[in-house]
């Protein structure tokens, strides 16, 4: 007995052949990227390397520390030394000028006679006023480190405190102080204003030849014979 030949369904729910199948994948395959190999480890330096390393980086590091301290030292003690020059000759300006005053006061004293200031009273009243006020300045002076230079007649000439008006011939040794015009004075060690003098010369040995200190007569010097 023959079998009918199977008919395939037809129609909606009959599955198309086209539609169905699942659609290859077209164009060439994706490529896949090959692995990593692991980096190989660094070798890690001998402990003794590492150490010398520490060691050094350690050294410099101290030195420059001690030498930034060194620095802010330094720093700390020139500023108190120039504060405290501030502090010493602040007043300079003010200490010269003052200094007339106080000449003034030694030249009023020194034109009042003697027997005038004895015998009559209010002269004696007025020397007495004027010593009383150059007294008082004087220890003003001293409060302010101001002190008076006066040189000794036989002195060595010091260009460094004096200054020399004139040579004059004396009985005093060449270089010499012989006759002071006027006193000097120092502020903290610092001179204020130098001492006027005059300096003896060696006398001439013929009329007519030059000094002996090379210098001609009555010429003003600055410096130490």
């Amino acid at each position: 007995m023959k079998h009918p030949e199977r008919e395939e369904p037809t129609g909606p729910g009959a599955p198309d052949d086209e539609t169905d199948q699942a659609e290859a994948p077209t164009g060439p395959a994706p490529e896949v990227a090959p692995e990593a190999s692991p980096e190989p480890l660094e070798a890690h330096p001998p402990a003794e390397g590492r150490e010398a390393a520490l060691e050094a980086e350690l050294a410099d590091t101290k030195d420059r520390m001690l030498r930034a301290l060194a620095e802010v030292e330094n720093l700390r003690r020139r500023s108190a030394r120039e504060l405290e020059e501030a502090r010493k000759y602040a007043i300079t300006g003010f200490a010269r000028e003052l200094l007339e005053i106080d000449d003034n006061l030694s030249r009023a004293l020194g034109s009042i006679p003697q027997r005038a200031a004895d015998e009559i009273g209010f002269v004696k009243t007025l020397a007495e006023g004027v010593a009383m006020t150059q007294k008082a300045l004087a220890a003003c002076f001293e409060r302010h480190q101001i002190a008076k230079v006066t040189p000794e007649i036989g002195e060595r000439f010091d260009h460094n405190r004096h200054q020399a008006m004139f040579e004059v011939e004396s009985n005093q040794p060449p270089g010499t102080i012989a006759q002071v015009l006027q006193p000097g004075y120092v502020i903290a060690e610092r001179l204020l204003r130098p001492a006027l003098v005059g300096v003896a010369k060696a006398p001439a040995t013929q009329a007519g030849e030059p000094q002996a200190s090379g210098d001609a007569p009555g010429e003003r010097i600055d410096r130490t014979a």
